[in-house]
């Protein structure tokens, strides 16, 4: 099935910023205007030479505290700045040849939110009751006098009724704007899972209108990806199923799960799911525990990365994470979300550059179709191949070499990491906690 994603998003290594956090914003909104967001400027040769090709921002517009409770969604939120200090950020990526995408929060907003405030003071006399599912025969834990529907049982996060035209045309406008304003290149759709079907092929005919490049990437836990992720929707979606994996097959000294996992999703066979749809991969983000915090063997993060770059998919790297922060969910969202002054390079950094370089440069670790060739508790090797390029994936976790024996149908290859030459006759060697990509001649 053709899902007629942009090539440039296919091909992306995502940086993914959550600004509030990153830019040390205070956690509720203090009406103070605060260029904070221009931090981001010391950050763009860093981003750049990690190898990302466009930055996610995760929502900053006028919020009441943490972002996804909106107020205002043509606004940059003061704590950040202006929308001319958001505009200067934008500028500074595009002119480094990277991509911008936003946090777009459809379903809900915040108890800030201007037509709902409008609400609490007219009642039924205002013209902004029906935006939201509420009723007069009730009354919220707010004492609002009427009761409504908040997100997932989250009365800070006020439901939107998206059957609602005049609400429909409202975010579609703040889309546009910031299309106009920011040169924006795309959208994650928060709770996209919450989303109507209707309201999401509607959204994406819109968005195609503005840009055909324009992509839309959904957030999902878990059910049928299909659901959301087709031509008519969204481009891609969050790969969480594939997320535990990630980390527990390390954790675990199983590398079956994720081996399976991926099978599941892109194999070989007729029935698997998702074949060719470039889902969006992480090992960390702003909602889950850091990676460097959730691996127990600190020597994983180098095969746990490697796996990430050549697994089929979207990668993409949480600020911070690429010098291996640490962040426990126990301690609440701002242990997930630090304010950091300024970027780190560590060996970690440097080797997650190799991995982006090699990525963008292999058609087959973009596209490629996935097959294992080895599959153990402690190995996994896996081949990609597109447009007449084959890459092999191989991934040690165990603490000792191991010789892995299969046929390669090639006698040479180049590692697309390190750049050196590998012969498979007699074996190929994994060196302890490695990831290798041996592009095959």
């Amino acid at each position: 099935m053709s899902h007629n994603c942009p090539a440039w998003f296919e091909e992306a290594v995502v940086y993914q910023i959550y600004p509030l956090g990153l830019c040390g914003a205070p956690l509720s909104n203090d009406g103070v205007t605060e260029p904070r967001i221009r931090r981001i400027l010391h950050w763009v040769d860093h981003i750049k030479a990690l190898g990302a090709t466009t930055v996610l921002f995760n929502p900053l517009f006028e919020s009441d505290r943490h972002g996804y409770d909106t107020r205002d969604y043509t606004k940059v939120d003061c704590r950040l700045g202006t929308n001319e200090d958001f505009k200067a950020v934008c500028d500074a990526l595009h002119d480094a040849g990277l991509r911008v995408m936003l946090d777009g929060v459809f379903n809900h907003v915040g108890r800030g939110f201007w037509a709902f405030r409008d609400v609490q003071q007219k009642k039924w006399d205002s013209p902004y009751k029906d935006w939201f599912h509420l009723s007069f025969d009730g009354n919220s834990n707010y004492n609002d006098g009427f009761w409504y529907e908040g997100w997932e049982g989250h009365y800070e996060l006020v439901k939107l009724n998206l059957h609602n035209e005049a609400v429909i045309t409202h975010q579609f406008d703040a889309i546009r704007r910031w299309v106009d304003e920011f040169g924006i290149d795309g959208l994650r759709l928060d709770v996209a899972y919450c989303l109507d079907e209707q309201y999401l092929r509607r959204l994406r005919q819109f968005t195609d209108s503005l840009r055909p490049d324009f992509v839309l990437m959904g957030e999902t836990l878990h059910g049928d990806y299909n659901r959301w992720c087709a031509p008519d929707k969204c481009h891609s979606v969050t790969n969480y199923e594939c997320y535990k994996g990630l980390w527990s097959s390390f954790n675990s000294m199983n590398l079956f799960e994720i081996g399976h996992s991926l099978l599941r999703q892109f194999g070989p066979e007729q029935w698997t799911l998702y074949k060719g749809l470039p889902l969006f991969n992480f090992l960390d983000n702003h909602d889950v525990e850091r990676i460097a915090t959730r691996l127990t063997d600190p020597k994983h993060l180098i095969p746990a990365w490697g796996l990430l770059f050549g697994m089929p998919g979207v990668p993409s790297v949480y600020y911070g994470s690429e010098w291996g922060i640490q962040g426990r969910k126990s301690d609440g969202d701002q242990a997930l979300r630090p304010a950091v002054e300024a970027p780190e390079e560590t060996d970690l950094t440097d080797f997650i550059a190799r991995l982006a370089a090699a990525r963008r440069q292999s058609p087959a670790l973009c596209r490629g179709d996935f097959h294992i060739l080895v599959m153990t508790n402690r190995q996994l090797i896996f081949e990609r191949e597109a447009e007449g390029e084959r890459v092999l994936v191989a991934i040690n976790a165990d603490a000792q070499p191991y010789t892995a024996h299969f046929n390669a149908r090639a006698g040479r290859a180049t590692d697309l990491i390190t750049g050196k030459l590998h012969d498979f006759g007699g074996g190929s060697e994994l060196p302890p906690y490695s990831a290798a990509f041996w592009k095959t001649e």
